[in-house]
Parts: C-alpha cells; sequence; structure tokens
C-alpha cells in the first residue's frame, strides 16, 4: 500500500493528506541573464498539485481560505505580496469547486 503525503492547512492548522487539500502556488520568477528579476512569478490555484513552484496548501473549505488570507499566511509561506484581485479569482475558483 502507498503510503499518502500529509500536508498542513494554513488556514486551520491541521495535518491533512494531500489529496484532500487545493495547493496554492507561486510560479519561479523569470530573470535575464544579469539575475535581475524581469518578471515576478504568477500566484494561483494549482488543482492538479504538478505546477512549479513554491506551494502552500490549504483544505477545500472556503473558510479555511478566508482564514489563511486575514492572517497573510498564503504571503508569509510564498514569501511575497498578494494583490486583492489574486485572492478574488482563486476565491472565486476555490468556490466554483465545490459545487
Amino acid at each position: 500500500m502507498k503510503k499518502v503525503p500529509l500536508r498542513k492547512c494554513t488556514g486551520c492548522g491541521e495535518m491533512k493528506p494531500k489529496p484532500e487539500l487545493i495547493r496554492v502556488v507561486k510560479s519561479p520568477d523569470k530573470t535575464d541573464e544579469n539575475g535581475e528579476i524581469i518578471e515576478r512569478g504568477e500566484i494561483s490555484l494549482d488543482l492538479t498539485g504538478k505546477k512549479s513552484g513554491r506551494g502552500a496548501y490549504v483544505c477545500k473549505n472556503p473558510e479555511c481560505f478566508e482564514k489563511a488570507r486575514r492572517a497573510r499566511r498564503f504571503e508569509r509561506s510564498l514569501s511575497c505580496r498578494i494583490p486583492d484581485e489574486v485572492y478574488e479569482q482563486m476565491s472565486a475558483r476555490l468556490c466554483a469547486e465545490q459545487r
């Protein structure tokens, strides 16, 4: 039997099996040949769990998502500022997944 990895929800702080959580991912920054950042990495929901980049996990529960948002836990986990529009897009997508 294959072992299922556990991940911690950034909202409620509970350890849960990875398939029960949704990954919020920040794709790598694009840099030029001098190492200067040209374009910041995009922040999005990774429903497949396969996108490359820094990730944070949250329950499929919208309340956990809001809790993590209010406490700025995604920003801490991904080491960057997240605009409100990005939160709104992720929240809408999360609600759409619930149906």
